[in-house]
C-alpha cells in the first residue's frame, strides 16, 4: 500500500470496546517480529494487535494466512502507511511511536486512528490475497465501487473510476484491491460507515456472515434540488417507502443529431404526504421527481462535437417532473413516455440508494456513443438492482434500452395501448406542438400568414414576426403571446448553453478580461447545482445530519451571492453573446412588449 497518511476520527465507545475485547484475541492470527524492539515496544505492539484483531469479523480473522507476522520498519518511504510483503505486514516505525503515546492523547485523537487504520488496511490485503481476491475480484463489489461495466461487449469493465467526490481516501480509486482495503478500514473502525455507504456495508456484512445492523442514520436519502433560474435550492430527504413506482421516462427524439434517439430518464412516482402508497400516487404529479443524467440543469440539447469528444460532464440530477415536462413538451416539443418498471419495494430502495451515491460522488464524462444518457441509465439499473445485472440490457440508444426492458418483461409498455387513457393517467405527456399549431391556426386565419405551422412561424427571425404583430386583434395577440414566449424560452436555453460551453469549458480563452473572469465566477458559483459535493467536500459518502445542515446553509449563502450579483451580471452575460444571438434575444423581448401593450390597451 502506498498512499497519503489517512485521516479520520475515533469514537470513544469503540476505543473502550477495543480494550475490553482484547481477551478474545486469537494469538496465533498475527505474530510479532521482535527484532530491534525493546520490552516496551513489544508490549505496545502486542497491545495494538490485541486492540485491532477483535474488531475484525471472525471470518476475516480465520481467513488470514498462517504465519503472518507484523514487523516495524524504518526504511519505508514517508508517504507509505504500510505494506504487505510475503508473510510480513510492514508498518513504519513512526506509527509505533504514535501508538505508544496513546494514553496521553484524547480518546478521539485522529493520530491513534491512523495506526489502527494502517494495520487493518494491511490485514484486509492479507485476507483478500489469501482467499484469491475474493473481495477485490467480486463483480458485484466492483459494480458498487465504481469500476463499471462498459456498454461495449468486448470492452469488459472501464479502467477509469469516476466516483471522485466525497471519498474517504482518493487512494481507494487506485485499483479494486485498494478500494477493498480502504473501505474495510471504515467498515471496521467507523460506526457511521453503514449510513454513509449502506450498500457496501451490507455487502461486507453479508460476506463476513454478520448482521447488517448499523447506527441510526439521518432519515431519508439526501438529494439536492436546486433551480438556478429561480434562485432557489433545498435538500430533499427522499424516503424510499414513499416511492410507489419507478418508470422508464423516454423523451421522444427529434430532428437534432444528438437527440434523434430520445433521452433516457427515470421517473420516481412519489406519493403525496398522507397518501397511502398505491396507484393513486400517480396523480400526485407535483411530488414526482426525475433522475436524469445531463451536463447542466436545464440543458436539454448539447453540442454534437463536444458530445463526441467527452467535453461535457455527465452527472445525475434530481429534477421536479413538472420542470422536465416543460423542458421537453413545451420547449423542445417532444413527447414523454412514462413506462412502469416491474420492481419490488426492496429493489426500488436499492436503486434509489445507488442514485443517491451517484448524486454525491459521480463525475463522469458524456460520450455520444459509449457513455450517453442511455448507457448511464443502464448502468444505474445494472448496479442499483442486482437482479437486473444478470439481464442483457446494455444499449447505446434510449429506444434500444426501452425495447430490451420490454422484451424481458421489466418494462410494461402496455400502458400506452390506449392513448387517451395513457394521457389521463400520466403515462404519456404529449408535446405542445399540436397546441401551438392550434394557436398558430388562429393567427394564420386572422392575419393570412403564409407559414404552414407553428414551427415554420417560430423559425422566422423576431424582426420578420414583428411585422405582423401590429395587425393582430386581441384573440390573435393572445395566441401569438404564447408562441413568442415559447420562442423566448428556447432562445434562453440556447444562449445559456453557449455561455457555459464557451466560458466554462476546457477551451475557454486564456486571456480573459477581469469582467469576463467575474462572469466565470458567477457561472461557476452555480456549479454546486450539478455537483452538490462542492457544498461540503469534507466527509465521505451520503451526508449525515450535521453535514446536511451545513450543506443547506452553504447553498443558501451561494444563492444569496447569486441574487446580489444577478442584475449586473446578466447584463454582462448579454454583452459577451455573439451579436446575432443578442439581436435575436432583444427582438423577442421587443415582440413580447408589443403584444403586451396590445393586450393591455385593447
Amino acid at each position: 500500500m502506498q498512499r497519503r497518511r489517512p485521516r479520520g476520527r475515533r469514537i470513544a465507545a469503540l476505543l473502550l470496546w477495543g480494550w475490553f475485547g482484547a481477551a478474545a484475541t486469537p494469538a496465533a492470527a498475527l505474530g510479532i517480529d521482535p527484532g530491534r524492539l525493546s520490552a516496551d515496544d513489544l508490549a505496545a505492539t502486542q497491545a495494538l494487535v490485541d486492540d485491532v484483531l477483535p474488531r475484525l469479523p471472525t471470518t476475516w480473522r480465520d481467513g488470514l494466512p498462517a504465519g503472518l507476522v507484523l514487523q516495524w520498519r524504518d526504511d519505508l518511504p514517508a508517504h507509505v502507511a504500510g505494506r504487505r510483503v510475503g508473510d510480513r505486514v510492514l508498518l513504519p516505525r513512526r506509527l509505533l511511536e504514535t501508538w505508544k503515546t496513546r494514553d496521553s492523547l484524547a480518546p478521539d485523537d485522529a493520530s491513534v486512528l491512523v495506526v489502527r487504520q494502517a494495520l487493518v488496511h494491511e490485514l484486509a490485503h492479507s485476507y483478500d490475497r489469501a482467499r484469491r481476491n475474493i473481495l477485490s475480484g467480486d463483480p458485484r463489489l466492483r459494480d458498487l465501487a465504481g469500476w463499471q461495466r462498459s456498454v461495449l461487449p468486448l470492452a469488459g469493465r472501464r479502467s477509469r473510476n469516476d466516483f471522485v467526490a466525497r471519498t474517504p481516501d482518493p487512494y481507494e480509486r487506485e485499483r479494486p484491491a485498494e478500494f477493498v482495503a480502504v473501505n474495510l478500514e471504515h467498515f471496521v473502525l467507523d460506526p457511521d460507515y453503514g449510513c454513509r455507504r449502506p450498500a457496501l456495508h451490507r455487502h461486507f456484512a453479508t460476506h463476513f456472515g454478520m448482521p447488517p445492523a448499523v447506527e441510526a442514520c439521518a432519515p431519508g436519502l439526501p438529494f439536492l434540488e436546486a433551480d438556478a433560474d429561480a434562485s432557489d435550492a433545498s435538500l430533499l430527504a427522499l424516503d424510499p417507502s414513499r416511492v410507489y413506482a419507478i418508470d422508464y421516462l423516454l423523451a421522444e427524439g427529434n430532428t437534432q443529431a444528438m437527440s434523434r434517439w430520445g433521452h433516457s430518464m427515470l421517473r420516481l412516482v412519489i406519493c403525496a404526504p398522507g397518501r397511502v402508497p398505491g396507484p393513486d400516487c400517480r396523480f400526485d404529479l407535483a411530488h414526482h421527481r426525475v433522475l436524469s443524467f445531463r451536463a447542466f440543469v436545464g440543458d436539454v440539447q448539447i453540442s454534437g462535437w463536444r458530445g463526441l469528444t467527452g467535453s461535457y460532464p455527465s452527472r445525475l440530477f434530481l429534477l421536479p417532473l413538472d420542470q422536465v415536462i416543460e423542458e421537453y413538451t413545451r420547449v423542445e416539443l417532444r413527447g414523454l413516455r412514462s413506462i412502469p418498471l416491474r420492481l419490488d419495494d426492496v429493489e426500488i430502495a436499492s436503486l434509489l440508494e445507488r442514485a443517491a451515491q451517484l448524486h454525491w460522488s459521480y463525475d463522469g464524462r458524456y460520450y455520444f456513443i459509449s457513455n450517453n444518457c442511455a448507457v448511464e441509465t443502464w448502468k444505474l439499473l445494472h448496479d442499483g438492482v442486482p437482479r437486473l445485472a444478470g439481464e442483457s440490457l446494455a444499449s447505446i440508444t434510449p429506444t434500444g434500452l426501452l425495447k430490451k426492458l420490454e422484451r424481458r418483461g421489466i418494462a410494461d409498455a402496455g400502458v400506452l395501448d390506449d392513448a387517451d387513457e395513457a394521457r389521463r393517467l400520466g403515462y404519456y405527456f404529449e408535446p405542445l406542438s399540436a397546441r401551438y399549431d392550434a394557436l398558430f391556426a388562429v393567427a394564420r386565419e386572422s392575419l393570412a400568414l403564409p407559414q404552414q405551422d407553428a414551427q415554420a412561424w417560430l423559425a422566422l427571425s423576431p424582426i420578420e414576426r414583428a411585422a405582423w404583430l401590429p395587425k393582430a386583434d386581441l384573440r390573435t395577440s393572445a395566441a401569438l403571446l404564447v408562441l413568442e414566449t415559447a420562442a423566448q424560452r428556447r432562445q434562453q436555453l440556447l444562449l445559456r448553453d453557449h455561455l457555459k460551453r464557451h466560458y466554462l469549458g476546457r477551451d475557454a480563452p486564456a486571456d480573459i478580461a477581469p469582467a469576463l473572469q467575474a462572469l466565470r465566477a458567477w457561472l461557476g458559483d452555480t456549479g454546486f447545482i450539478s455537483r452538490p459535493s462542492e457544498l461540503l467536500p469534507q466527509g465521505y459518502g451520503l451526508p449525515q445530519a450535521a453535514e446536511r445542515e451545513r450543506i443547506t446553509e452553504e447553498a443558501r449563502l451561494r444563492l444569496a451571492r447569486l441574487r446580489e450579483q444577478d442584475g449586473r451580471l446578466r447584463e454582462e452575460l448579454e454583452r459577451w453573446l455573439p451579436a446575432d444571438q443578442r439581436d435575436v434575444l432583444h427582438g423577442i423581448e421587443a415582440n413580447l412588449e408589443t403584444i403586451g401593450v396590445r393586450l393591455r390597451n385593447p
